[in-house]
């Protein structure tokens, strides 16, 4: 396999809160997809080779341009030998940065949710820019309510929080791309992609976004404990993001351990009409949260 080098400069345990609304986290597993050859059939280099760094600085305008798509989500980590995942599936709009995902928290061993109740109760969370609404909470939340969540004041900036990495947010940390290898082409989904590794820097990435991811990403470049984010992207034809695996490390807290978490999107179905409409204020819980 042909390889080239960018760059541009720069269970219970498992499952935990990071903020003090309750808030899940835990991480991402991941769909592998291995490399290919650099040059297309032909022979020759292709254009996904020779301007890796300007492709994925562009992947965020090109979602945009697409609209809305489907997607599925996971996330995955691993703390004193129990390994959790976190799994979620819905659309999102790329144009408003709104999405709806339906998100599934795995069991501990006695039987519990991440929200400490018995079963799988899946949880209904709506992504918007600088908020998070979760519904299905637990923890004393009514089931009429949703919980609202203001991204721009966790540390993580909700990339890893929420259990979802928010779709638009995953594409603008492309933007902070540096140290990429083009590792080639190949399929996913019966899809022709082309395939990119990488590291992401949280506050180049940050400075580049949208105004309304700045918020958000610019919180997880100061919290994160490492701002360096290696990725996996593969890019269709047209430029469209496919998927990404992002691998982050942060701490739960001032003493605890570092903790790595995988954040996998998968991206498919675009163009597909997407409408998300968030909760009214009266909606909204204002109580206490107990951790579950």
């Amino acid at each position: 396999m042909a390889v080239q080098q960018y760059g541009d400069g720069g269970g219970a345990r498992a499952v935990r809160a990071l903020a003090a609304a309750g808030v899940i986290a835990v991480t991402a597993g991941c769909l592998g997809v291995d490399g290919g050859s650099a040059a297309d059939g032909s022979g020759e280099r292709s254009v996904a080779a020779d301007r890796p760094l300007d492709l994925l600085g562009q992947a965020a305008d090109v979602l945009v341009a697409a609209g809305g798509a489907e997607t599925r989500t996971s996330m995955e980590t691993a703390a004193g030998g129990t390994r959790v995942t976190i799994r979620g599936q819905g659309s999102y709009d790329f144009r408003k940065q709104r999405g709806r995902l339906r998100v599934v928290l795995p069991k501990d061993p006695a039987g519990k949710d991440a929200a400490g109740a018995e079963g799988h109760r899946p949880i209904t969370e709506l992504l918007a820019p600088g908020a998070l609404y979760m519904k299905n909470r637990g923890a004393g939340v009514p089931d009429d309510k949703w919980v609202r969540i203001d991204t721009t004041g966790l540390k993580d900036g909700n990339l890893v929080t929420g259990g979802v990495t928010d779709p638009m947010a995953a594409a603008e940390l492309l933007r902070g791309a540096a140290g990429v290898t083009y590792a080639g082409k190949t399929e996913l989904a019966g899809v022709t992609v082309h395939h990119y590794r990488g590291v992401a820097d949280l506050g180049r990435a940050a400075r580049a976004a949208s105004p309304q991811s700045r918020g958000a990403l610019s919180a997880a470049a100061k919290g994160f404990s490492k701002d360096a984010v290696p990725f996996d992207a593969y890019l269709d034809e047209d430029g469209r993001l496919r998927k990404v695996r992002h691998r982050f490390t942060f701490s739960s807290d001032a003493r605890g351990p570092e903790v790595s978490v995988v954040s996998t999107l998968l991206l498919y179905g675009f163009g597909l009409p997407v409408t998300v409409t968030l909760p009214d204020e009266d909606a909204i819980y204002t109580g206490e949260i107990r951790q579950g």
